[in-house]
């Protein structure tokens, strides 16, 4: 092959990937998760997140450009499993034999939030999810229209028909009530312990989830 051809090819296809760094982009959105998790957009800097990983600026720019779409790849990673993650509980739901009631959709939703309380790395997600709404109104917005907006659609179309007396209206501003209150009681930023009496045993996952179920699904009915 003529070198000349050869050379413009490579110059096309760009550098590639660095040698040895099979993992890195994913070391890079673990940093950047923690860093946004706990300083939000504004506070953290692309400096910050490579020096947690030990390279330079310049490989964060390799992968993600800019601290905007690391931000939205590091919400997207996470979110969208989410979001899937409910679609296929929501299907499975519809194609049982009894339709799913206010109980079944609401542990459905939390369902997959609740399993990431289990690693410290996860939880920092569910930091970052916390404080979307304290974040860039066009960034945050365009972030959870692109996650969410299909499953909840999904969602509210299934509380609809299991609560026909409610108008769609209050439907909407009841899931929007459960997942304020989801983001407060997983993300770790509340003061539970700090109130609980000592001696009392902290409750696991599974009484978690049914507790806030029970809420839930009280208000969803209310």
């Amino acid at each position: 092959m003529d070198k000349t051809v050869s050379t413009e090819r490579q110059h096309r296809r760009g550098p590639g990937r660095p040698e040895g760094q099979t993992d890195l982009r994913e070391r890079i959105l673990d940093a950047a998760e923690l860093d946004f998790a706990e300083l939000g957009y504004a506070g953290t800097s692309l400096r910050l997140v490579a020096d947690k990983v030990g390279v330079n600026s310049a490989m964060i720019g390799y992968y993600f450009t800019s601290k905007q779409n690391l931000f939205r790849e590091v919400f997207l990673r996470k979110g969208l499993r989410i979001a899937e993650q409910r679609m296929q509980s929501l299907v499975a739901l519809h194609e049982a034999e009894v339709p799913p009631g206010t109980r079944d959709l609401v542990r459905a939703f939390l369902m997959p939030t609740l399993e990431l309380r289990s690693t410290a790395q996860d939880r920092a997600f569910l930091r970052l999810h916390s404080r979307l709404h304290m974040e860039p109104a066009a960034l945050a917005y365009a972030l959870r229209r692109e996650v969410y907006d299909v499953s909840t659609r999904a969602y509210a179309e299934a509380f609809q028909k299991a609560l026909p007396h409610l108008d769609q209206s209050i439907i909407y501003r009841r899931i929007s009530l459960m997942i304020g209150g989801y983001l407060y009681a997983f993300s770790d930023t509340n003061r539970l312990d700090e109130l609980v009496p000592p001696g009392v045993t902290p409750r696991d996952n599974v009484d978690e989830l049914e507790n806030i179920v029970s809420y839930c699904a009280a208000g969803m009915e209310a």
